[in-house]
């Protein structure tokens, strides 16, 4: 490789033919240049070309991009194969994220680094000044772009320092893959393989046996315990029912008056809900359909239901619907009835799916 350097302007001078074979792919590069009113006043490599300096910035430009391509490829593994789903206690799900965080924060910054060194440390410098200018472009101009082009590439080194090359390879081919991983991830296992989230605490047991209403203290409730114009916060009375486990369940049992209850039956039958109400006891989820937030500040004198988070607001003697607000759809209402010993129960689950909206949602 020949050092170039201090190349002066030589205004006046004659072009050069660019099919000389004479000339090398440098002198090809600077009459381009030149051609377009740029003048290389310094060009040097920074490194001694096989030299100890060299093969050390090599070796650790290399070392870079294959810590990428092992953090690319620990990434995927972990997306793929690590435990995620929600579990109670201290479990692998718990490490899901962050692990997510770390081996993909490594990827890029090895990447990043890595570049940075080849760039500064292993290109060499050049100094140029240009005067700006518009003309059409001829052959011989695409000659000295082809040139110019292929000596950027001759510069980069790859050729004469193949492990460059080769631990690019092994670091981007992983790098691409994380970017394709979170489109192609659905595909990988079908997110809905336990019915997750169709499904809620208040689902009947394998057994057949009908779920009871509790508090948060897990205690059943009883009519009587909620007087008319009030409401109550219920969860499903089974094992965890009352945890991040069946975050879904949380349900407003709101016991209406008289009047307001001969409203709500009839308009729930015109929906084809007329058994989902037990006496003048309703149910509704308390989860809102716009976001998810708690929709929990019940207005009993306008039978309004509030979400807090964004303002939305249900009628509930009108089949929850949603009157004002970003919600659009009405909250879905629990059928609910009174077991044997009096304490309230499910009648089945919920028969629309709880909360926001999502893609596979009928």
């Amino acid at each position: 490789m020949t050092t170039h350097t201090e190349h002066q302007a030589q205004p006046g001078r004659d072009p050069l033919d660019v099919n000389d074979p004479r000339l090398s792919r440098f002198d090809i590069v600077r009459e381009g240049a030149r051609r377009d009113d740029i003048e290389i006043l310094h060009y040097e490599p920074q490194v001694v070309p096989g030299s100890k300096a060299e093969r050390r910035l090599t070796r650790t430009v290399a070392s870079l991009f294959l810590l990428t391509g092992l953090a690319a490829t620990a990434f995927l593994a972990i997306y793929i194969w690590w435990p995620w789903e929600y579990a109670p206690g201290r479990g692998g799900d718990k490490f899901y994220t962050p692990l997510l965080g770390v081996t993909l924060g490594i990827a890029l910054l090895g990447i990043g680094i890595g570049i940075l060194t080849w760039g500064k440390k292993l290109l060499p410098k050049e100094v140029s000044v240009q005067d700006r200018h518009e003309g059409a472009v001829s052959a011989e101009d695409r000659t000295l772009t082809g040139q110019t082009m292929l000596y950027m590439a001759d510069e980069l080194g790859v050729k004469r320092r193949p492990l460059l090359g080769i631990s690019l390879l092994a670091g981007l081919a992983p790098v691409g893959a994380v970017a394709a991983a979170p489109i192609v991830g659905g595909l990988i296992s079908n997110p809905h393989k336990k019915n997750q989230m169709f499904r809620t605490g208040f689902a009947p047991q394998a057994d057949g046996a009908k779920v009871r209403l509790v508090r948060e203290d897990g205690r059943p409730i009883r009519p009587a315990d909620i007087s008319a114009g009030g409401q109550i916060t219920v969860f499903p009375g089974i094992e965890h029912g009352v945890s991040n486990l069946h975050a879904d369940s949380p349900t407003l049992l709101i016991h209406l008056r008289d009047s307001d209850a001969q409203e709500s039956r009839r308009n729930n039958e015109r929906v084809g809900h007329g058994d989902y109400m037990w006496g003048n006891y309703a149910a509704y989820s308390k989860i809102c359909t716009h976001a998810g937030c708690p929709a929990s500040l019940y207005e009993q004198q306008t039978n309004r239901l509030l979400c807090p988070c964004h303002q939305s607001q249900f009628h509930i003697i009108d089949n929850a619907k949603p009157i004002f607000g970003p919600a659009s759809r009405r909250l879905p209402q629990l059928p609910i009835e009174v077991d044997a010993e009096g304490y309230f129960v499910a009648k089945s689950d919920y028969t629309e799916t709880v909360g926001p909206d999502f893609w596979e949602r009928p």
